[in-house]
């Protein structure tokens, strides 16, 4: 019998509102419906997706289950470099081993056993039992199959756990918690996993047919996972032996694409860049000293000089007017004039639109004609402070999304073509959008700031859905030291799925991203489907897009499934999911099915089918084995920051992380004998101290000074792939040798030894430091640097956004954010510092002296002080 209808998830659009059905919503202390960080996009097709450098994991952590195609994961081109300054180094040969080894690609996980389920022999009639056929559970069925994959690229589902654990109570533990990561975008190889023909999908639920359906030879029907029933499948699954059913992707595989082929754009060109034809506008803030502007063109000529010849690319500036500048002007450059004070009417923009002058066009024709546009831009030199000159950013956006929709012409060869969607706004910003539409006042002062910053706030929003609705993304980048109103500006990019990025300058960070904004490809129309066995209530959602209608979407009777509508469908984004046991689990595996269709590059329908079983188990130990340390920190650490809005609520936050190191220990830990003290379970030995990274740093802590910056961290992070994610959670130290190799070590200050140096990767910041006696040197000191520069570069050879990277000596002024993101282990007895930091066991007994001797005094407690003082008792270092 099928299995009854299951209750509203309860989910909701924002932040805290409301659940759309009340009735059945689920109401928990830790818990929040639905969460929209960004608002529905249709953007820019992809696939295949840029090529993705993935970060690596310590040598002493658990890997996650990476649950990908049996064939692996491909990736797509690299990245093109800047040619000409400021720009990221081309790299010529790779790095050499390291004296102590650190992985270069991520460890090789232990996959999850992915068995196709027996088919039932064709004598053997379906038994039926109130008019629902059942497949006979007296049945022998032969072995399950393991089937090894190679899944050492990027996974497309990450679990916090390998086992369920059946009990509810233990389970739901809202301190630990049990989900998973989706990564929607994520590539496949293109081959037995590609179907180009309709899917088979359970009538009742909507599910689609996988490798653990059971099978009747003689008819072909197959059972749901999900829901039970029984389904035909137009005699395709008919077949002598269930070895011959293999052949099928959908029963071979637990991830597959099923793809209609589809041309909806005219003047679509199947090459392979054809994804970087779509059109790039770049809105260009004209209020900038001269310093800045000069930094702002040279990232300018180096990224139109690194898109491909088939790029179409359109140049407006803004100030006080929007300047749209013609390219069919071969000899200097032109550029028509609209006013921003208001936003365009019709009639300004039909004469744009349907005039004589070529706003987009292929780089082939207009590399010249952009070069002597960027040429052309002067500073400004009106006596204004930077904060108050008038920016009429929001009238320009709306004048770029006019040109995109067309009527619009290329030149190519002297032929017009008519230029359809699939485009990327980039916005170089020096300062806040003071005049026009979406504006606020140049002073914090005014007397009705706080409504026109509403005001501005909504007009933002709406203009941000009106892009999405074009498919179109608004990526808004900043630099220089000028405020930019971060609150008006990030819903703008929210809500068209892009990204607001701040910078230090409009230098080398600047220009690496500018580059990989316009380059990055992503799916458009994307919705991610989400079924789970009857036992499992998906509770949570945090991610790039928001619920959608289930009614305008479900053709089943019977689907309960949790419906996304994604904002992108980038390699570069991520899902969130919490999930808890309806009731204690009485089977002895769970089944899930992620689903996301969206449109790629080619103009295809695609919608990828990821399927995964899970073991369940009564032990707690074998749980807490299963449990992946980094995927658990990554989903709290998620939960976490979604309800720190502001600096007050990250201080309660970091209190909540205390507490929920508190729980841990006292639902799954030991106590200490003759002892008030919990022992952390030793099974979950990296989590508390990834925690406290959390709570320390820039994320939770109080690092980051400017609630701009928290504000753009936050929202980053809280759409950011599980590997930047950890990144920006926990940073990654690597120790210069000589000869150029490196040594993985634990983040504690125990690392900054003088004759060293050190790499450390924060995510969106990478800090090289030089030791005071390696810095004397001048010629170790320079060898060093650049070792230390180029591992730093290659390390995040694709990730975007691209972080700075700052190098300064032990002892500068700048070190202290170096310092500042350390765990100060240097306050620990002897023998705990090597216990967690072995490296110190190397040096002599001078050496260990010197660089005690080195550390300055401060309150911040070390990891064992902070655990202790919860009366918990830190787990074992692994």
């Amino acid at each position: 019998m099928a299995s009854p209808q299951q209750p509203s998830r309860g989910y909701s659009v924002g932040n805290g509102i409301s659940p759309s059905n009340p009735e059945t919503s689920i109401a928990t202390p830790d818990r929040s419906p639905i969460i929209s960080s960004a608002q529905v996009l249709n953007g820019p097709p992809r696939f295949p997706p840029p090529k993705v450098q993935h970060d690596h994991l310590s040598p002493s952590v658990k890997t996650p289950t990476l649950m990908s195609p049996a064939n692996g994961v491909s990736t797509g081109s690299p990245i093109p470099h800047l040619s000409t300054p400021p720009g990221p180094p081309v790299f010529v040969s790779p790095l050499r081993p390291a004296a102590v080894p650190f992985r270069t690609s991520p460890s090789s996980p232990q996959p999850v056993a992915l068995s196709s389920e027996s088919s039932l022999p064709t004598s053997s009639p379906p038994n039926f039992s109130n008019g629902s056929p059942l497949l006979d559970p007296q049945l022998p069925q032969p072995q399950a199959t393991e089937e090894k994959s190679s899944i050492e690229e990027s996974p497309c589902v990450l679990f916090s756990a390998t086992l369920v654990l059946k009990q509810k109570k233990l389970s739901n533990a809202a301190s630990l918690g049990f989900g998973a990561l989706i990564s929607p975008g994520r590539e496949i190889l293109q081959g037995p996993q590609i179907i180009q023909r309709v899917a088979h999908r359970c009538q009742n639920c909507g599910a689609y047919a996988n490798l653990y359906c059971k099978i009747l030879l003689g008819s072909g029907q197959w059972q749901c996972v999900i829901c039970m029933s029984l389904n035909g499948s137009d005699r395709e699954y008919v077949a002598p032996s269930k070895e011959d059913l293999r052949n099928l992707p959908e029963l071979s595989s637990p991830i597959v694409d099923y793809v209609q082929p589809g041309n909806k754009r005219s003047g679509f060109i199947p090459v392979s860049d054809s994804r970087m034809s779509a059109p790039v506008v770049l809105v260009i803030d004209e209020g900038l000293d001269e310093p800045h502007l000069q930094h702002l063109q040279s990232s300018l000529h180096a990224f139109v000089d690194s898109l491909p010849p088939t790029s179409r690319i359109g140049i407006i500036t803004y100030g006080r007017v929007v300047s749209v500048y013609d390219f069919s002007e071969e000899s200097f450059a032109s550029a028509d004039v609209l006013p921003g004070d208001k936003s365009p009417n019709p009639e300004s923009l039909k004469g744009l639109i349907y005039g004589t002058g070529v706003y987009l066009s292929q780089m082939h024709a207009s590399n010249e004609a952009a070069h002597r546009i960027f040429s052309s831009l002067r500073p400004f030199k009106l006596d204004i402070a930077e904060a108050s000159r008038e920016r009429c950013l929001g009238a320009a956006v709306e004048i770029a999304l006019a040109i995109i929709q067309g009527p619009s012409a290329e030149m190519s060869r002297g032929v017009v073509k008519w230029l359809g969607g699939n485009t990327r706004i980039i916005v170089c910003a020096g300062g806040p959008n003071t005049y026009g539409p979406g504006s606020v006042p140049h002073s914090f002062g005014h007397p009705n700031y706080a409504h026109l910053e509403s005001t501005a706030f909504k007009w933002m929003e709406h203009l941000g859905r009106e892009a999405q609705r074009h498919n179109t993304v608004v990526d808004i980048l900043c630099a220089g030291t000028c405020p930019v109103r971060v609150p008006v500006l990030q819903p703008l990019a929210k809500s068209s799925g892009g990204v607001l990025v701040l910078h230090d300058d409009f230098g080398e960070a600047f220009g690496v991203n500018l580059q990989r904004a316009a380059s990055r490809a992503s799916g458009s129309h994307g919705l991610l489907e989400i079924r789970c066995s009857d036992d499992i209530l998906v509770t949570q959602v945090i991610g790039p897009g928001e619920e959608a209608e289930h009614e305008d979407i479900s053709e089943f009777k019977s689907d309960t499934s949790l419906s996304i509508q994604m904002s992108s469908v980038e390699e570069s984004q991520c899902f969130a999911l919490s999930m808890e046991n309806k009731g204690d689990i009485k089977s002895d595996s769970v089944y899930f099915q992620f689903v996301i269709q969206f449109s790629n590059v080619y103009q295809a329908d695609v919608s990828r089918v990821i399927t995964i079983r899970l073991a369940t188990t009564d032990s707690v130990s074998a749980y807490l084995d299963s449990v992946h340390d980094e995927v658990a920190t990554i989903l709290i650490a998620k939960r976490t920051l979604l309800r720190a809005e502001n600096s007050a609520y990250a201080i309660d936050m970091r209190a909540s992380v205390d507490e929920r190191i508190k729980d841990v220990a006292l639902r799954f830990g030991a106590q200490v004998p003759k002892s008030k003290l919990r022992r952390f379970p030793k099974e979950l030995s990296l989590l508390p101290e990834l925690l406290f990274h959390l709570r320390r740093g820039p994320l939770l802590g109080s690092i980051v000074g400017h609630e701009d910056e928290r504000s753009v961290l936050r929202n980053l992070f809280l759409n950011a792939s599980f590997e930047l994610s950890l990144r920006m959670v926990a940073p990654r130290c690597l120790m210069h040798r000589e000869g150029g190799t490196f040594a993985e070590l634990p983040a504690y200050d125990l690392a900054m030894q003088s004759d060293t140096a050190v790499v450390l990767d924060h995510g969106t910041d990478i800090f090289i430091w030089l030791g005071a006696e390696l810095a004397v040197d001048d010629g170790r000191s320079a060898a060093a640097l650049a070792a230390c520069r180029t591992l730093a570069e290659e390390l995040t050879e694709s990730r975007f956004p691209a972080p700075r990277i700052l190098a300064f000596k032990e002892g500068s002024s700048q070190a202290r954010y170096f310092v500042s993101r350390l765990i100060p282990a240097h306050k620990d007895p002897p023998y705990e510092q090597e216990a967690r930091f072995p490296q110190l066991q190397t040096l002599t007994m001078e050496q260990r002296i010197k660089l005690k001797s080195s550390f300055l005094h401060f309150d911040d407690p070390s990891f064992c002080e902070w655990i202790r003082s919860l009366k918990v008792v830190p787990p074992e270092p692994s």
